[in-house]
């Protein structure tokens, strides 16, 4: 068998080396096949197995690269899934910490060879390049992917293929549709009928079918949640090993460990509640945003389809570009991979770092600005899920200061990083990150330390995980998915974080940047030394370093004159009850929240010509209230009564004395909606005001 890609004699050997010619290790647990399987198809069910996805450009490429679908989901991390060399280190480490459990990393990453048997061994040896073993999450997978939630907008066939997966061989997982899929638990048409978004009418080239779950983020939780079934969640809320060789009891995701949760996050964020203005943030020629697709395929005008073959042009095509924060390895594709399997390019990886770049910089906004005698930087999460979010191991964002003096020399710096050694100094800044590990039972079992551990397999723990949380979070929301922080408070509706520094009184400015690395030293090492297995460790930490250690990516900053007296801008948060009129209340302000200034609330899209009651508290909340949110902790100050005018617009003016500078406050209001049912009364959304001299 000769792997995809071994243009090259000497990366044959090496690639060869790392399927083939090492020794097993022992494994930590003895685990099996059955304590992974998992609901949905199951392998070798199809008529039709999934097609080589060089068979879609002919006619879905090279029409125009910043429209067609093809080659820039060639530059995606989707495409090269099965390439990436550091999923081929944590898979060796999977099947030696807990054999058989590669086959949850295939279904995702190899999704075509799992389908069609080819996973067995679970450590990836039995991939067939010739057959399209490589081709990652392909265009055929996706475009074959089934709504397991029947609606009478899905394909007529649906309930057919629903009915044969319920009538599935032996029971347990075989049996059940996963309607609420992770872990890679996907139903597949078992014909190649290709579903999409657009009802095509007279396309023959191919069996197609109009399917509205292809604008749906539930299908993207399909890989984008993650969970070990080989834990189950107790009564007491830890999680516990299964027995060896047995199915988990449920195979829903809240019953077993969670490893990623960023679709989770997502549904618990205001973007899934509606669509959120970010300003052109994400979305292309899309300004309002909510599920998965709008943020990572923004939508385009042009064609997804050759127009001389009868292709439509489309004014909300989806860009099929998929970026993400991962900032190096499709550099390390190209290198172990020739670019004839691949489909890469110079142009298409350039374009697809560009895009990854842009998206790392909208993703998350940094200030500074000075409180209570000491340095305050604030970072806000513009995204739809945790900041950062997915794959957790070896990935962080931090926060570094340097402090200038007035010749704009650095004269003291937190958070600093090291390029020649890729060390960060992590003692004295705040890193956001999440740090997985193992309770005391599963040391007892496995002889591993207490603690953090990179051993994804065998952890059952979260040790930290104090990620920013989208705008929409609650406690409650983020506790009911698995995502809840862990070492680290977040206030209701909080979707930014403050961190705290001292002043130098030398200094006379500060530069704060916010910085993003995709793999740390830290575990790329763990992977090349743990690894007894193969040398798939080693052959990522050599791509790792050999393009550029993963050097940590800017992702906003921003230059503080001390003493300038800046003040940060108020912070939007929450979703005001919808008036009898339709209308959604919104509540911003005028002025600067200063002791010094005018400041004022400012009111629009409310009834007309009705009494509008401000309040402020110092603490922010979820509570139900009159149908809508209060979004005000107790105890609450009234503020003075307005009238809106004729466009149901108005202000409301805070008076600030000396007394309340440096003070965080939350301000809502409250108006009298005649029209409305129930309780005659309607909440805007709320405002975060920082007190300013």
């Amino acid at each position: 068998m000769r792997l995809q890609g071994l243009d090259n004699p000497m990366r044959a050997l090496t690639l060869t080396y790392i399927l083939f010619l090492a020794p097993l290790a022992t494994a930590q647990l003895p685990t099996t096949h059955q304590d992974f399987i998992q609901p949905g198809t199951q392998p070798s069910t199809l008529n039709s197995e999934i097609v080589y996805s060089t068979d879609c450009f002919g006619c879905h490429g090279y029409i125009d690269i910043d429209e067609e679908p093809y080659r820039p989901w060639t530059a995606s991390m989707m495409a090269q899934s099965t390439r990436d060399p550091i999923f081929h280190a944590c898979l060796a480490i999977a099947e030696q910490d807990a054999p058989h459990s590669g086959d949850l990393c295939l279904r995702c990453h190899a999704p075509g060879a799992w389908l069609a048997g080819r996973s067995v061994p679970s450590d990836g040896t039995g991939l067939v390049a010739a057959l399209g073993d490589f081709d990652g999450v392909s265009c055929n997978l996706c475009h074959r992917m089934v709504d397991p939630i029947y609606s009478s907008e899905n394909p007529a066939e649906d309930p057919g293929i629903l009915a044969a997966i319920s009538a599935g061989p032996g029971g347990g997982a075989g049996g059940m549709i996963p309607t609420a899929p992770h872990t890679g638990q996907f139903i597949i048409d078992p014909e190649d009928r290709r579903r999409g978004p657009y009802n095509l009418v007279s396309m023959f080239f191919h069996q197609w079918r109009e399917s509205p779950f292809h604008r749906e983020s539930l299908l993207c939780s399909t890989c984008h949640d993650v969970s070990n079934p080989a834990f189950t969640r107790s009564a007491s809320g830890s999680y516990d090993l299964n027995p060896v060789n047995t199915e988990h009891p449920t195979h829903l995701k809240e019953d077993e460990f969670p490893i990623e949760r960023t679709y989770s996050e997502w549904s618990q964020s205001e973007y899934a509640v509606r669509p959120v203005d970010t300003g052109g943030l994400f979305g292309g020629n899309q300004p309002e945003v909510s599920s998965c697709q709008d943020c990572h395929m923004p939508k385009t005008e042009g064609y997804g389809c050759r127009p001389d073959l009868g292709g439509a042009f489309r004014t909300d095509l989806g860009q099929h570009h998929f970026n993400g924060a991962n900032s190096w390895v499709l550099d390390a594709v190209r290198t172990l991979y020739s670019d004839n399997d691949t489909g890469l390019s110079d142009e298409t990886v350039a374009g697809a770092h560009a895009r990854t770049t842009e998206m790392m910089q909208n993703a998350g906004e940094i200030r500074a600005f000075e409180r209570n005698g000491e340095l305050i930087v604030r970072v806000k999460n513009e995204t739809g899920h945790k900041l950062p979010t997915g794959y957790h191991e070896g990935r962080r964002m931090w926060v570094n200061v340097q402090y200038l003096d007035v010749n704009g020399n650095v004269i003291d710096e937190r958070g600093a990083y090291n390029l020649a050694t890729a060390t960060l100094t992590t003692n004295d800044t705040t890193i956001y990150e999440a740090r997985y590990g193992l309770d005391s039972n599963m040391s007892a079992v496995t002889g591993l330390p207490t603690g953090e551990s990179f051993h994804f397999a065998l952890n059952n723990t979260v040790v930290k995980d104090n990620r920013i949380p989208p705008r929409g979070f609650t406690l409650d929301g983020f506790t009911s998915v698995q995502a809840a922080p862990v070492g680290t408070n977040y206030p209701e509706h909080h979707y930014w974080h403050d961190s705290n520094f001292s002043l130098n009184s030398a200094a006379d400015s500060v530069i704060v940047k916010l910085y993003h690395q995709t793999t740390t030293r830290e575990y790329v090492e763990f992977l090349r030394d743990e690894n007894t297995t193969n040398n798939a460790g080693q052959v990522a930490y050599d791509q790792w370093v050999l393009h550029g250690e993963s050097e940590p990516q800017l992702m906003d900053q921003t230059t503080l004159y001390l003493g300038s007296g800046a003040c940060p801008p108020p912070i939007i948060y929450g979703i005001g009850k919808t008036t009898s009129l339709g209308t959604e209340p919104k509540l911003t302000w005028n002025g600067t929240p200063s002791a010094t200034s005018p400041f004022y609330l400012q009111l629009d899209d409310l009834p007309p010509n009705k009494p509008v009651l401000g309040f402020w508290s110092t603490t922010s909340n979820d509570a139900p209230f009159f149908g809508g949110t209060l979004l005000l902790k107790p105890p609450v100050y009234r503020l003075s009564v307005t009238f809106t005018d004729g466009t149901g617009a108005g202000s409301i003016p805070v008076p600030l004395t000396a007394s309340a500078i440096g003070q965080e406050r939350y301000y809502q209001a409250w108006f009298r909606d005649p029209q409305e049912v129930i309780h005659k009364v309607g909440l805007t959304n709320a405002l975060h005001v920082d007190i300013c001299p």
